[in-house]
Protein backbone atom coordinates (compact mmCIF):
# COMPACT_ATOMS: atom_id res chain seq x y z
CA UNK A 1 0.00 0.00 0.00
CA UNK A 2 1.46 3.35 -1.05
CA UNK A 3 1.24 6.05 1.61
CA UNK A 4 1.56 9.79 1.04
CA UNK A 5 1.41 12.99 3.03
CA UNK A 6 0.40 16.38 1.78
CA UNK A 7 1.14 19.43 3.94
CA UNK A 8 0.07 23.00 3.55
CA UNK A 9 0.50 26.05 5.79
CA UNK A 10 -1.22 29.41 5.57
CA UNK A 11 -0.90 32.58 7.63
CA UNK A 12 -4.26 34.21 8.34
CA UNK A 13 -4.62 37.77 9.62
CA UNK A 14 -7.30 37.11 12.22
CA UNK A 15 -7.84 35.85 15.74
CA UNK A 16 -7.71 32.20 16.70
CA UNK A 17 -11.39 32.31 17.75
CA UNK A 18 -12.53 33.71 14.38
CA UNK A 19 -10.47 31.21 12.38
CA UNK A 20 -11.66 28.32 14.55
CA UNK A 21 -15.29 29.44 14.20
CA UNK A 22 -14.91 29.34 10.43
CA UNK A 23 -12.95 26.11 9.94
CA UNK A 24 -14.93 24.12 12.51
CA UNK A 25 -18.27 24.92 10.84
CA UNK A 26 -19.04 22.00 8.49
CA UNK A 27 -21.15 24.10 6.11
CA UNK A 28 -18.11 26.27 5.30
CA UNK A 29 -16.38 23.37 3.56
CA UNK A 30 -18.47 24.05 0.45
CA UNK A 31 -17.28 27.69 0.43
CA UNK A 32 -13.63 26.64 0.30
CA UNK A 33 -14.03 23.86 -2.28
CA UNK A 34 -13.77 24.66 -6.00
CA UNK A 35 -17.20 24.61 -7.68
CA UNK A 36 -16.01 22.20 -10.41
CA UNK A 37 -15.71 19.54 -7.68
CA UNK A 38 -19.52 19.42 -7.45
CA UNK A 39 -19.28 19.28 -3.66
CA UNK A 40 -22.60 18.88 -1.81
CA UNK A 41 -23.13 18.05 1.85
CA UNK A 42 -25.76 15.30 2.18
CA UNK A 43 -26.03 15.13 5.96
CA UNK A 44 -29.12 17.10 7.03
CA UNK A 45 -29.26 19.47 10.00
CA UNK A 46 -25.55 19.70 10.74
CA UNK A 47 -24.67 21.62 13.89
CA UNK A 48 -22.61 24.80 13.72
CA UNK A 49 -19.41 23.15 14.96
CA UNK A 50 -17.66 19.80 14.59
CA UNK A 51 -17.59 17.31 17.46
CA UNK A 52 -15.92 13.94 18.01
CA UNK A 53 -17.95 11.16 16.42
CA UNK A 54 -19.71 13.46 13.95
CA UNK A 55 -20.42 11.77 10.62
CA UNK A 56 -20.70 13.94 7.51
CA UNK A 57 -21.74 12.58 4.10
CA UNK A 58 -20.94 14.40 0.86
CA UNK A 59 -21.25 13.95 -2.85
CA UNK A 60 -18.20 15.08 -4.78
CA UNK A 61 -17.31 14.87 -8.47
CA UNK A 62 -13.50 14.78 -8.55
CA UNK A 63 -13.03 13.21 -11.99
CA UNK A 64 -15.09 13.46 -15.17
CA UNK A 65 -18.07 14.83 -13.19
CA UNK A 66 -18.79 11.30 -11.91
CA UNK A 67 -20.55 11.57 -8.52
CA UNK A 68 -18.76 9.88 -5.65
CA UNK A 69 -20.05 9.38 -2.12
CA UNK A 70 -17.64 10.46 0.59
CA UNK A 71 -18.34 9.93 4.29
CA UNK A 72 -16.03 11.30 6.96
CA UNK A 73 -15.95 10.98 10.72
CA UNK A 74 -14.59 13.72 12.95
CA UNK A 75 -12.36 11.62 15.21
CA UNK A 76 -10.54 14.21 17.33
CA UNK A 77 -11.39 17.76 18.38
CA UNK A 78 -9.45 20.13 20.61
CA UNK A 79 -11.28 23.46 20.32
CA UNK A 80 -9.23 26.32 18.92
CA UNK A 81 -6.30 23.96 18.27
CA UNK A 82 -7.21 21.15 15.85
CA UNK A 83 -9.66 18.60 14.57
CA UNK A 84 -9.21 15.46 12.47
CA UNK A 85 -11.48 14.03 9.82
CA UNK A 86 -11.08 10.45 8.58
CA UNK A 87 -12.74 8.92 5.55
CA UNK A 88 -15.13 6.07 6.33
CA UNK A 89 -16.54 5.67 2.79
CA UNK A 90 -14.99 7.14 -0.32
CA UNK A 91 -12.39 7.04 -3.03
CA UNK A 92 -9.29 6.48 -0.87
CA UNK A 93 -8.00 3.41 0.88
CA UNK A 94 -6.91 5.76 3.69
CA UNK A 95 -7.67 9.45 4.30
CA UNK A 96 -6.70 11.23 7.52
CA UNK A 97 -6.83 15.04 7.52
CA UNK A 98 -5.53 17.11 10.43
CA UNK A 99 -6.72 20.72 10.56
CA UNK A 100 -4.42 22.59 12.98
CA UNK A 101 -4.31 26.24 13.99
CA UNK A 102 -2.00 28.12 16.31
CA UNK A 103 -1.75 31.74 17.35
CA UNK A 104 1.29 33.54 15.97
CA UNK A 105 2.28 37.19 15.99
CA UNK A 106 -0.54 39.25 14.44
CA UNK A 107 -2.57 36.26 13.32
CA UNK A 108 -2.98 32.52 13.01
CA UNK A 109 -0.91 29.81 11.34
CA UNK A 110 -3.18 27.17 9.84
CA UNK A 111 -1.66 23.79 9.02
CA UNK A 112 -3.29 21.03 7.00
CA UNK A 113 -1.72 17.58 7.11
CA UNK A 114 -3.37 15.06 4.80
CA UNK A 115 -2.19 11.45 5.07
CA UNK A 116 -3.65 9.29 2.34
CA UNK A 117 -3.37 6.10 0.36
CA UNK A 118 -5.00 5.77 -3.06
CA UNK A 119 -6.78 2.53 -3.96
CA UNK A 120 -5.70 0.04 -6.64
CA UNK A 121 -2.05 -0.53 -5.69
CA UNK A 122 0.34 0.40 -8.52
CA UNK A 123 -2.47 2.05 -10.51
CA UNK A 124 -3.22 4.23 -7.48
CA UNK A 125 0.47 5.16 -7.26
CA UNK A 126 0.41 6.19 -10.90
CA UNK A 127 -2.84 8.12 -10.35
CA UNK A 128 -1.19 9.93 -7.44
CA UNK A 129 1.74 10.96 -9.63
CA UNK A 130 -0.40 12.02 -12.58
CA UNK A 131 -3.56 13.40 -10.96
CA UNK A 132 -4.17 13.15 -7.21
CA UNK A 133 -1.22 15.17 -5.90
CA UNK A 134 -1.84 17.93 -8.45
CA UNK A 135 -5.55 18.02 -7.57
CA UNK A 136 -4.74 18.36 -3.87
CA UNK A 137 -2.38 21.24 -4.62
CA UNK A 138 -5.05 22.88 -6.78
CA UNK A 139 -7.77 22.48 -4.15
CA UNK A 140 -5.62 23.83 -1.34
CA UNK A 141 -4.46 26.76 -3.46
CA UNK A 142 -8.12 27.58 -4.07
CA UNK A 143 -8.79 27.35 -0.32
CA UNK A 144 -5.88 29.67 0.36
CA UNK A 145 -7.29 32.28 -2.01
CA UNK A 146 -10.80 32.05 -0.56
CA UNK A 147 -9.50 32.33 3.01
CA UNK A 148 -7.45 35.38 2.02
CA UNK A 149 -10.69 36.98 0.80
CA UNK A 150 -12.62 36.03 3.94
CA UNK A 151 -9.81 37.15 6.27
CA UNK A 152 -8.14 40.06 4.39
Amino acid sequence: MAFYQFRREQYIKSSISEVWAFISTPQNLKRITPSYMGFDIRTPDLPDSVYEGMIIAYTVRPLLAIPTTWVTEITHVVPQKYFVDEQRVGPYKLWHHEHRIEAVENGVLMKDIVSYSPPMGPLGQLANTLVIRKKLEEIFEYRKQVLEEIFP
